[in-house]
């Protein structure tokens, strides 16, 4: 790895946007691997510096390259609720249907960890919010499965619904998202998934 590349990956790292620019102006290789096979527009996100990772996608860095634990930018920013680094992704050619370790959408560890205003952008942006990962589990299993039903996860699961989300798939137990939430004793949930 050359010393500007190396500088590239410090900078990233820790969030200094103008030396990212410096690394990328002597040389650096924008898609070079560093630990865990992360670019450094993957170790930018992970870190949610937004101006580092504004100035490497910017510069063209891809927003799909995934690290050794297929984590990208857009996938981490979204699972993550980076919002900001997530719209840049979404605005540079992030690949929607792009899957995590899990085989799951960004949209789904957003709704597992309440993130709504992330699962909202997911939606706008037209991630498809019926995915089934490799746990069989949609966005809407995981909200409910995963989630604590308090009151954001309500407002997660009324905005997949709203964003498309079929309330008939059932998890890989053949269980209705009415019932997970009926035995979990998360009624509001329960009640919208019953209307």
């Amino acid at each position: 790895m050359s010393a500007s590349t190396r500088e590239l990956f410090d900078a990233a790292a820790s969030g200094n946007a103008d030396a990212v620019r410096i690394a990328l102006d002597t040389g650096a290789d924008i898609e070079a691997r560093g630990a865990g096979g992360m670019t450094a527009l993957v170790a930018a996100t992970k870190a949610n510096h937004m101006d580092a990772a504004r100035v490497l996608i910017e510069a063209g860095a891809d927003v799909n390259a995934k690290d050794d634990i297929q984590d990208s930018a857009y996938l981490y920013a979204g699972a993550r609720g980076h919002d900001e680094i997530l719209q840049l992704t979404l605005d540079n050619g992030a690949d929607l249907t792009s899957t995590n370790r899990f085989g799951g959408t960004a949209l789904i560890p957003a709704s597992e960890r309440g993130l709504l205003s992330t699962v909202e952008i997911l939606l706008e942006a037209g991630v498809d919010p019926n995915h089934v990962n490799d746990l069989n589990w949609t966005a809407l299993h995981e909200a409910i499965v995963l989630g604590d039903g308090s009151d954001v996860y309500v407002e997660v699961v009324r905005t997949l619904i709203e964003g498309g989300a079929d309330i008939t798939v059932r998890d890989g137990d053949g269980i209705l998202p009415a019932d997970l939430a009926t035995a979990r004793g998360y009624d509001a949930i329960a009640a919208l998934l019953r209307r």
